[in-house]
């Protein structure tokens, strides 16, 4: 037998994020398609957002009336 008869595992087996069964090459890193979609709709819906703070324009100090003192 030569090295070509056996697939080539390029990824390391890791638990499935969305249900931690052992993951398939080929939804990697998801166990199936089910768990690939999951995942998909999660970042569509916007649940894995990142927060962030913003940090206010420094234009805004003199246009804004509000912040003047009375």
């Amino acid at each position: 037998m030569t090295g070509e008869d056996h697939p080539v595992r390029l990824r390391p087996r890791r638990p499935c994020p969305i249900c931690a069964k052992p993951s398939t090459q080929k939804y990697h890193p998801f166990c199936s398609a089910r768990c690939a979609n999951v995942d998909l709709n999660r970042w569509l819906g916007g649940h894995y957002a990142v927060p962030a703070a913003e940090e206010p324009d420094p234009g805004d100090e003199a246009t804004n009336p509000q912040q003047e003192e009375t």
